[in-house]
C-alpha cells in the first residue's frame, strides 16, 4: 500500500506483501513502483503550479509596494506645497497670459492702421 504516513506528515510510505510466489511479488512491486511514479509526477506538477502562483503573487506585491511609494510621494508633494508661493505663481502666469493677449490684439490692429494711413 502507498500513502502518506499521517495527515500532518509529508512522508510517503509504502509496503509490499512478501508472501506468495515470485510472479505475484513482481506484480506487486511493479504496481508499487507505478504508484510511486504517479505520486512523484503529481508532486512535480503541484510544485510547478504553486511556484507559478507564488511568482505571480510576488510580482503583484512588488507592484503594490511601488504604487504605495508613488502615492506617498504625491501626497507629500501636495501637503508640502507653499500656498502663498503657488498663489503668486498663478497670478504671475495670469498677468503674462493677459499681456500676451494684449500684444496679440495690438499686432492684429497694426495692418488695419497701416491701411487707413495709406488710404
Amino acid at each position: 500500500a502507498i500513502g502518506l504516513a499521517s495527515s500532518g506528515s509529508s512522508a510517503l510510505t509504502f509496503s509490499l506483501n512478501a508472501a506468495g510466489d515470485n510472479a505475484a511479488q513482481q506484480a506487486a512491486a511493479l504496481s508499487a513502483l507505478d504508484a510511486v511514479k504517479l505520486a512523484i509526477s503529481s508532486l512535480v506538477s503541484n510544485r510547478g503550479t504553486l511556484g507559478a502562483a507564488e511568482s505571480r503573487l510576488s510580482v503583484a506585491v512588488n507592484n503594490l509596494q511601488v504604487a504605495r511609494e508613488n502615492f506617498a510621494s504625491a501626497e507629500s508633494q501636495i501637503r508640502d506645497v507653499d500656498v502663498a508661493e503657488e498663489a503668486a505663481r498663478l497670478t504671475r502666469l495670469n498677468i503674462l497670459q493677459q499681456a500676451g493677449a494684449a500684444v496679440l490684439a495690438q499686432a492684429n490692429q497694426q495692418p488695419a492702421l497701416a491701411l487707413t494711413l495709406l488710404g
